[in-house]
Parts: C-alpha cells; structure tokens; sequence
C-alpha cells in the first residue's frame, strides 16, 4: 500500500479548486458537499490557508506550474487524471448517514473504483446509518457494561458479527440495537484466548472464513518469521505483533499465533 486512507474534515474550511469544464465543476461539487468553502484563486487560497487543492486545467503545462506552485507553498494537490502529479487521490464514496465507505484505486482507475462502490451500495443496507447512529447512543453504556476497552471492542464484535445481534448486513438491526445488551455469561468477549492458525498456504486468500474473521479482530498475534506479510495484513493495523514462543499471558483479548506448514493439505 502506497498511500495511506484519510477522512480530512474541511467543513468552513478553504479549499482551492483551479479550472473549468465538467472535470472542475464536479471537484467543487464534491467540495461544497464535504461543507468547504471553494478557492478559484491560488494566492488567495494560500493566504486563508488553504491546505488542500484540486486542479482541472485542461491545458498540461498550467496543470503542472500550479501544481509546483501550490505544493511549494505546502498544500496537498490532486491533478485531475494525472497520478504522479497527485499527492492525494479522490476516492468513490458509499455513503449511508455517518458511514462513509472509501473506495480507491491509488488513482489507476476511477472506473474500476466506482464499479466496485456500486456492488457495495446493493450490499450494505439502507439502515446502516441508523444502527451506527444506535451504536453511538449505546457508548456510555457499553462503558459501563465492560469498563476494559478490549473487553468492550470484542463484545461489540461479537454483537456486528455475521449472524450476531447487531448483525451489520441485516437491515432490523438498528431497531434491536435500541435495546441491546450483550450477554454477560458464555461472552467470548470475558475471557482472554488464544487460537493457533496454521498456515498450509502463502496466499491470503487461502485463509478460511472464520480464520480470516479471527486475525481480523485479534488483539495480538503471534507469528513465525516465514509468514508473509500479505498475510499479517489481514490482522488490524493497531494489533500487537509478538515473536515466536512470546509470553501472550500479559495480553488482554485474543491471541492469534500463525505458524507456518506449507506442506499440509488446507483439505485433509
């Protein structure tokens, strides 16, 4: 991954946006959408202080002068259809109330990005602002149930789960999560563990449904040094990553440990 995903709030905030034509006008739509205020003239830009700029010339040589211009002078630039003169890029958004889904190819192709948001909108349920909205109703009192942070990010795993109560595919799940209260007793979120995992394949892909689900939403995870990194991707970004033979006692929550038998049949 060569870029890292960002949510940049810009309501009230300045934003130049150069050119003219279609290419420009849907950069100021998408602007003005996001609640920024849009800056047709780059040293005016600057002198509000400007940190983000659009540029949609259709004439090459003033793409590339601005684009110096402005990254001289310390803002971020996305070049209209022009990746290496972008250090952002603008991905095709899902949106469903506060839940934004970004989709984006790192500027290779826009199309293929929005194909991929269309499948997305057929998936994710219409309610799915709502139950986001239920969930952050619930924060205080998730904190009182499960006063250990590890403790209650699992519960809530649980609960959004394939199957869970709170099931986020399943459109009835906003109402019931108005109601919800995890289950104290049998609650994997109560008791720490520790799964191995054992790899017969270098492939991600190779990984089975509920092994991805438990590297997924894994606290720490123990690993040999043959495991790929492709793999260690699928593990959260904040998880702890522990040697071989490391003590997980001290760890809270689960603890996967990956090691590697690439001469197993994943079948047998």
């Amino acid at each position: 991954m060569e870029t890292l995903p960002l949510f940049h709030r810009i309501a009230g905030q300045p934003v130049i946006v150069l050119g003219e034509g279609a290419a420009a006008e849907a950069k100021r739509r998408l602007v003005e959408r996001a609640g920024g205020v849009v800056i047709a003239e780059i040293q005016r830009g600057i002198d509000e202080g400007a940190r983000l700029a659009f540029i949609a010339h259709e004439n090459d040589a003033a793409m590339e002068s601005d684009a110096i211009r402005l990254r001289c002078a310390g803002l971020l630039v996305n070049v209209t259809d022009r990746p290496a003169l972008c250090d952002f890029t603008v991905p095709s958004v899902l949106e469903r109330g506060p839940v934004l889904v970004a989709v984006g190819t790192g500027g290779v192709s826009a199309g293929l990005a929005k194909a991929l948001r269309l499948r997305l909108e057929a998936l994710l349920p219409p309610s799915l602002g709502e139950l986001a909205g239920a969930i952050s109703a619930l924060r205080e009192r998730l904190r009182q149930w499960y006063p250990d942070p590890t403790l209650r990010r699992r519960a809530l795993d649980d609960a959004l789960a394939p199957g869970g109560a709170l099931d986020l595919l399943d459109g009835g799940s906003a109402a019931r999560a108005r109601d919800w209260k995890p289950t104290k007793s049998g609650d994997s979120a109560q008791t720490s563990s520790v799964v191995e995992i054992v790899l017969c394949s270098p492939d991600p892909d190779d990984l089975t449904l509920r092994q991805a689900r438990l590297l997924g939403s894994a606290d720490a995870v123990c690993h040999e040094a043959a495991v790929p990194e492709a793999i260690l991707l699928r593990a959260r970004a904040d998880a702890v990553r522990l040697p071989p033979g490391a003590d997980s006692a001290r760890i809270e929550g689960l603890v996967v440990r990956l090691t590697v038998r690439w001469d197993q049949d994943p079948n047998a």
